[in-house]
């Protein structure tokens, strides 16, 4: 199972337009030169390193993100819907911690410096699944804290509800996240439900992204949200000069 070609410039150009149509002035501005920056790596970065984790493939990684955010959204909704008090967060709060929970995957800034790089081990790539490993060369840190320090190394600037809800985005499966999902006293519960809602999307999109592994199904990842077509010089893809790029020949 894999992402074609045109399905990878396809998620890409739906990644820039979700920023786009999402967020305004600076903020936008700072998050386009980010995600250019890193564009030839997150085109092509899987999302997990195992072939039965989720998205172990080229693309997997934005194809990942995309889902992750229409999952949020329906989350939200559904939570809205049950009666959650909602109001202690931002619908764009939402939608920048799902676009950007995971983008310490992309690894350090600088040539070299990727998390995940093709395993040249045919014995793990056979006998384990494992078609990535990681980049001995970097540091050994966690993926959400990656997250919020690229964020802070391009310049853009998070609220305390974003920093969290990246944190908090891997539940119980991080043992750091454990005292705020689990509290001994009123005063020590979380002030609001966005990690809640986070995990539960990030769990979802992993879970279907396994299931259609699994079961072969063919990829489809759709954004259903407000969309805008992009003119924009700095964020307008050339989609046969990435796919040229990206594949060559292979086309």
């Amino acid at each position: 199972m894999k992402l074609t070609s045109e399905q990878i410039v396809q998620n890409w150009e739906r990644l820039l337009n979700v920023i786009e149509t999402e967020f305004t002035g600076e903020r936008k501005d700072k998050l386009l030169s980010m995600y250019k920056d890193l564009e030839e790596r997150m085109c092509m970065a899987p999302a997990s390193s195992f072939s039965h984790y989720h998205n172990c493939m080229p693309g997997g990684y934005v194809d990942h993100v995309l889902r992750v955010i229409e999952c949020a959204q329906e989350v939200y909704e559904l939570w809205t819907r049950m009666g959650a008090d909602m109001s202690g967060y931002t619908k764009q709060e939402l939608i920048f911690v799902a676009l950007n929970h995971d983008i310490g995957k992309m690894g350090f800034p600088g040539e070299g410096n990727e998390i995940y790089q093709p395993n040249d081990s045919e014995w793990h790539r056979k006998n384990l699944g494992k078609e990535y490993k990681i980049n001995p060369n970097n540091p050994f840190t966690l993926v959400n804290d990656l997250s919020i320090w690229l964020l802070q190394h391009y310049g853009i600037e998070i609220t305390w509800n974003e920093m969290l809800g990246i944190k908090l985005t891997d539940g119980l499966y991080d043992e750091s996240n454990k005292p705020y999902y689990i509290s001994r006293s009123a005063d020590a519960k979380l002030k609001t439900n966005l990690g809640y809602v986070m995990h539960q999307a990030d769990s979802m999109a992993a879970r279907i992204e396994y299931e259609r592994w699994n079961n072969n199904k063919p990829i489809t990842t759709t954004v259903k949200r407000k969309t805008k077509t992009i003119t924009n010089s700095q964020t307008k893809v050339n989609a046969t000069k990435l796919f040229d790029d990206l594949f060559g020949d292979n086309k």
